[in-house]
């Protein structure tokens, strides 16, 4: 008999070791999924997230020293007797050198700079006004500008408000904006952010040519930190549109036509770490915040000279093959051809946007 106690004693061992075993697992997974539940997802974004419907493309021809006339004809477009007016319309945040190579480079083309800023981030951070403060540098627009500020919310701490709700807030707030800028019926107006710069010859085609879709997304060739670290033309969010009366200011898709290598999209290229972290706040992607080390200067600095991703996130892709050809650190490219013009010209100013200029400032210069 006490061989027998003895023998269900230890068979039935194993369940209690097995419990103890789950009980000390899952404060460990639930730690794991808090702090990798966002790569853990975005690994296995192909198994649960299906990709857009792909767009139609249309071939973008150019070269200098070609007329304008002949162009239009390459693309199937007739040549106008006069020029569109073309109202180039952002919401701002501080981004001032990005905002100065802008308009310089568009200058020759926009009828109207129409820009807004708000006191607060998306995520309801109180900010400065800096282009208010900072309007002087732009003097050379001065004729074209229509300033607006939006009203934005400083969000209670601890609060946790969906970002995205002032930023399509603000960007409804465009609407009204664009229109005290005097825009009429057959206009072009340009929608995208201040980091999303069209190519200048791509502006002079689409208003001197006639036969153009009337919602065309602009395909921008996308840099990470600076012009040293390319991408990939994976920007598709601008758009240039022939304004009617039903025209609302968009940041999303509105038309399954894009136009090939349009401009340059270069995304937290700042000059100075202050930058980096009210955006890395700031941005309706506040979240991918996951811990306060995130925003040390010294990791930022480093991750910028390497080329590394600031939220240690995974490529956003919709397949594996995609996603491994994406993983690690962006190939670093010692070309500055084909960017704009303006840059080139001023590139001791900033070197910061150049191969080889990685090293940033620790504050944002007034």
């Amino acid at each position: 008999m006490a061989t027998r106690l003895s023998r269900l004693t230890t068979r039935r061992s194993p369940p209690k070791l097995l419990f103890f075993a789950l009980l000390m697992l899952a404060p460990v997974c639930v730690i794991g999924i808090y702090n990798y539940g966002q790569k853990i997802s975005y690994f296995f974004r192909p198994l649960w997230d299906k990709p857009p419907l792909p767009f139609r493309r249309l071939p973008h021809y150019y070269a200098e020293n070609v007329s304008v006339e002949h162009l239009c004809r390459l693309h199937n477009w007739s040549i106008r007797s006069q020029p569109r007016r073309i109202f180039d319309n952002i919401i701002f945040s501080n981004e001032l050198d990005l905002l100065e190579i802008r308009w310089h480079e568009l200058n020759p083309y926009v009828s109207k700079f129409v820009i807004m800023e708000s006191n607060t981030t998306f995520t309801g951070i109180r900010k400065p006004l800096f282009f208010a403060s900072n309007r002087a540098r732009f003097a050379f627009a001065e004729e074209k500008i229509v300033y607006g500020v939006f009203p934005g919310r400083i969000a209670s701490p601890g609060s946790l408000k969906d970002p995205f709700v002032l930023d399509s807030l603000q960007r409804g707030a465009m609407n009204g904006l664009l229109h005290s800028a005097g825009i009429s019926n057959g206009d072009l107006v340009i929608m995208s952010d201040t980091d999303e710069v069209p190519s200048p010859h791509t502006l002079k085609l689409l208003q001197w040519c006639d036969g153009v879709p009337p919602i065309l997304h602009l395909e921008l060739k996308h840099y990470m930190y600076s012009f040293e670290f390319p991408v990939d033309y994976s920007s598709w969010r601008a758009t240039v549109q022939i304004y009617t009366p039903q025209t609302r200011y968009r940041h999303s898709r509105q038309s399954d036509v894009i136009f090939s290598d349009a401009g340059w999209h270069c995304s937290f290229c700042f000059r100075s770490l202050e930058e980096f972290t009210l955006k890395m706040t700031g941005y309706s992607h506040a979240d991918r915040v996951k811990r306060k080390a995130f925003l040390n200067y010294s990791r930022i600095q480093r991750i910028i000279c390497r080329g590394d991703d600031l939220f240690d996130m995974l490529p956003e892709e919709y397949s594996f093959k995609e996603m491994i050809k994406k993983m690690g650190s962006i190939a670093r490219s010692d070309s500055a051809v084909h960017l704009p013009s303006y840059l080139i010209q001023n590139a001791d100013r900033f070197r910061f946007l150049l191969p080889g200029g990685c090293k940033r400032n620790m504050v944002q210069l007034k």
